[in-house]
């Protein structure tokens, strides 16, 4: 690239931009903490990399940010000696968003959630935050270990379009000098930056130095103006909550408070640090299978990845913080992590102690706890089946609504559940379903609610999954009541009874049978039936209907099966087809059935046709 270049912005960066720009207002001093942010990775990486290659620094041994700020040209630069980038990683890493979650997340942002959510670190796009302050941003950069001293150049306005071009880059690392709007000069004063980074970068383990005042303008002393130390490495007696919360929001540009953390000092067969936060609000991306981990890995307080699997199992990815040992090899791989006996034992620990502070806080601090079930309570359900050691510790913590709740607040525990069983119940009965209106107003409820019995109402994404792979709660299976037969809960009187009646309809049946038979299985009479005509069953061992719905939605094949019709003898639809087997009624009892469980018709208009015949 002999000659400077102009390119067009990626439309989700002009898209941030705009959302940075115009709704940022009330966190502009953001900028320096994203900023900082990303030249102490620099270092970070650097200092990485200098493990396997130590010329890579140049013979620059002092490793640092520096902010200078010059008022007569209204610029503020920070610049850094790390890693650096080639000129190909500018034309990745800045003018596009290669993530798909900041993609998606963006597209469905508008400007006031941009202000309320505060999420902009969170995109690992910070770099952008410069143009809240600045209306012209100039990057140079060169690599550390290129062969010439030659760099890159980057240079935009923010308005769509940004140039590259070559330019003699002496020293190795990263510089970004902000032109300053005529509006925001008040991030022209030494003081007010000084403040910037003491409440947002003053833990960050690099020196950032900025200019020392002095009254001979001659002499230019720079000094450190953070503290520069690894804060978990600090005597937890000394440390208030408010430091632990300012570490937490430095770590991961959350601007609310953790809901708690867990800082433990580990020596003995192993030694190492862990800081671990559990946040107050799910961050944005936790469904989005490539998000960034949240765990930092140290080896004696040498930044050497951020990873969540080996570290972390991935029900617990919405964990953040900072692991530090001295028992790993500085220069550890992502591939050594795996399988190693030291992480192995680490991740033991770590998820140990979450689960038991998760415990301590449904049991303490009931309100707290509703806080996190609320936000992570989905992620928890992955690890019954994840996380087969910890199966009963994780059991113990869900939460779920049931039919006997007032709402869909999910608040009953299986250990209540069990205690309440009645005298002959055997089981844990549930129902899957889209919704929790749709599960709390479907049939299949009716002789439960009858006979007072409760039943778990699950209408999270994850609740076929995880209920299907349970197995059972302290010696009670879990029984579905849309599958299968519910014998255990009829009386003799009531078995009798079914059989008589199932008699007396012999004769409908069958040519209900006949009628129905491209869609049903069979049609029979129904125990679960209270009031509505009809309910749709799945056979024991096969798939239900809202799982069918669940694996189409997913693009996946299922295997072709039939439903159950169950049909209420002492409703008065069905009531008629003693008199007369009409077809019309029948093809409605079963799309009724259809409906009340979920799914959809394959011909609405024919069903409402046959509804209105039914009713004339």
């Amino acid at each position: 690239m002999a000659d400077k270049q102009t390119h067009s912005f990626q439309t989700e960066v002009s898209q941030l931009l705009d959302l940075m720009i115009h709704s940022l207002y009330s966190n502009k001093e953001i900028f320096l903490r994203e900023l900082v942010s990303n030249a102490s990775d620099a270092i970070d990486k650097l200092k990485f990399e200098t493990l396997a290659d130590d010329s890579l620094v140049e013979g620059k041994e002092n490793l640092a940010v520096y902010i200078e700020v010059d008022k007569d040209k209204k610029t503020i630069t920070i610049s850094d000696n790390g890693i650096g980038m080639t000129e190909s990683e500018v034309n990745k890493n800045i003018g596009t968003i290669a993530n798909s979650g900041t993609k998606k997340f963006l597209k469905g942002l508008d400007e006031k959630q941009a202000q309320d959510s505060n999420l902009i670190g969170q995109f690992g796009v910070g770099f952008y935050s410069a143009f809240i302050v600045a209306d012209k941003v100039t990057l140079t950069t060169r690599k550390a270990g290129s062969k010439n001293k030659k760099g890159t150049q980057w240079t935009s306005n923010g308005k769509g379009k940004y140039s590259t071009e070559k330019v003699d880059c002496p020293e190795f690392g990263t510089s970004v000098t902000l032109h300053i709007k005529e509006d925001e000069a008040e991030f022209l004063d030494e003081h007010r930056l000084r403040g910037i980074i003491s409440k947002y970068s003053d833990h960050i383990t690099v020196p950032i130095m900025m200019i020392k005042p002095s009254e001979d303008s001659k002499e230019i002393e720079y000094e450190a103006v953070n503290k520069a130390n690894a804060f978990w490495t600090q005597d937890k007696a000394g440390l208030k909550q408010e430091d632990y919360d300012e570490f937490y929001k430095s770590l991961t540009f959350d601007f609310e408070a953790p809901l708690t953390q867990l800082h433990n000092r580990v020596e003995g067969k192993l030694d190492y640090t862990s800081l671990l936060y559990i946040p107050s609000k799910a961050p944005f991306d936790m469904w989005e299978p490539k998000r960034k981990g949240g765990i930092k890995l140290y080896a004696k307080r040498v930044f050497i990845m951020e990873d969540n699997e080996s570290l972390m199992p991935l029900y617990l990815r919405f964990v953040k913080g900072v692991i530090d040992t001295a028992d790993l090899s500085l220069n550890v791989s992502r591939e050594i992590l795996q399988g190693n006996k030291v992480v192995d034992t680490i991740r033991k620990a770590s998820v140990s102690r979450i689960l038991k502070e998760l415990e301590k806080m449904a049991k303490n601090q009931p309100e707290k706890y509703a806080t996190f079930w609320k936000e992570f309570g989905m992620v928890m359900k992955e690890g019954v089946v994840e996380d087969f050691s910890n199966k009963d510790k994780i059991a113990k913590l869900l939460r779920f609504a049931t039919n006997k709740s007032d709402d869909a607040t999910q608040t009953a525990t299986l250990e209540c559940y069990v205690k309440s069983m009645q005298k002959d119940q055997k089981a844990i009965y549930y129902l899957t379903a889209e919704t929790y209106e749709s599960a709390k107003g479907s049939p299949h409820l009716e002789v439960f609610n009858k006979k007072d019995i409760e039943v778990l109402l699950l209408s999270d994404r994850v609740d076929e999954w995880m209920v299907s792979n349970f197995g059972e709660f302290e010696g009670a299976p879990f029984k579905s009541i849309a599958k299968g037969d519910l014998e255990d809960l009829d009386s003799k009187e009531d078995k009798e009874e079914k059989e008589k009646v199932s008699k007396d309809y012999e004769q409908v049946i069958e040519k209900l049978n006949k009628i129905l038979e491209p869609q049903v299985k069979e049609v029979k009479i129904s125990s679960r039936l209270s009031e509505s005509p009809s309910c749709l069953v799945a056979d024991e061992n096969e798939m239900g209907g809202n799982m069918e719905r669940i694996m189409k939605s997913l693009g996946q094949d299922i295997p072709d099966t039939k439903p159950i019709l169950e049909i209420n003898p002492t409703h008065p639809l069905v009531e008629k087809l003693k008199t007369k087997i009409d077809e019309d009624l029948a093809k409605v009892l079963f799309d009724q059935a259809v409906l009340s469980e979920g799914g959809q018709l394959k011909d609405p208009a024919e069903f409402v046709k046959r509804m209105n015949k039914l009713i004339n």
